[in-house]
């Protein structure tokens, strides 16, 4: 089950995401429709559907008489969802172990070395997107379409955060690092080792986000 390519709201929902994080949208800033339409030059469709995206993620919420405004997210919330993912990650990559194609790990290798170079460039636009690329084989890898479902669901849940996490120094290259340890796990076909070092990846990913997030906001790229 491949990632689709985002959509106009999705690509948003991430930008917006981005500028929260990074202190340039604050906490309890009005968030208006029409304004960030004319910014990204698109209608306020797009828009209102990114600002629903955000407000499931808890970075937005809705306010009765101002609409749209910068949230501050619960950290338990987040991490509850970051340990959910974990888990649903590391069952994809227990069954990727057993199930995969010959083809598909060969895929998955090729991607992984791709990504180096993203890496020491610290690309970190290109790595974001090889990244989501590189989860999805491992959903397509289970051969599992119910898993894939909740995963992906779940994915695309947490993707402001999982983007964000990048900001934290040095986050690409421990990234990488943890991305080799599961690859290696799933091309022996060691079940048990892929799974544990996807939920590693998974939580580790979690807590980069929450560094980033709790840094002062003049610290924090934008």
């Amino acid at each position: 089950m491949s990632l689709p390519p985002r959509t106009r709201a999705e690509a948003l929902a991430a930008t917006l995401a981005e500028r929260i994080v990074g202190g340039t949208l604050r906490p309890g800033q009005r968030l208006d429709e029409q304004a960030l339409a004319d910014e990204a030059g698109v209608s306020r469709t797009p828009v209102r559907e990114a600002l629903r995206q955000l407000t499931a993620t808890g970075l937005v919420e809705l306010r009765p008489h101002r609409g749209a405004v910068v949230a501050c997210p619960a950290p338990e919330r987040l991490r509850g969802a970051f340990e959910l993912l974990a888990e649903l990650e590391a069952l994809c990559a227990r069954w990727s172990a057993l199930r995969m194609t010959a083809r598909e790990r060969a895929t998955l290798e090729a991607l992984h070395h791709a990504m180096a170079p993203m890496v020491r460039a610290g690309d970190r636009a290109a790595y974001r997107e090889a990244n989501r690329r590189f989860h999805a084989l491992l959903y397509e890898g289970a051969h599992n379409p119910h898993l894939a479902e909740v995963a992906l669901a779940t994915h695309r849940q947490l993707a402001p955060f999982r983007g964000a996490q990048f900001e934290a120094p040095e986050r690409l290259a421990r990234s990488h690092a943890e991305h080799a340890v599961v690859v290696a796990a799933l091309l022996r076909a060691e079940a048990g080792p892929a799974a544990e070092a996807m939920r590693h990846h998974i939580l580790s990913s979690g807590a980069s986000w929450e560094s980033v997030a709790s840094r002062p906001a003049a610290a924090i790229p934008a």
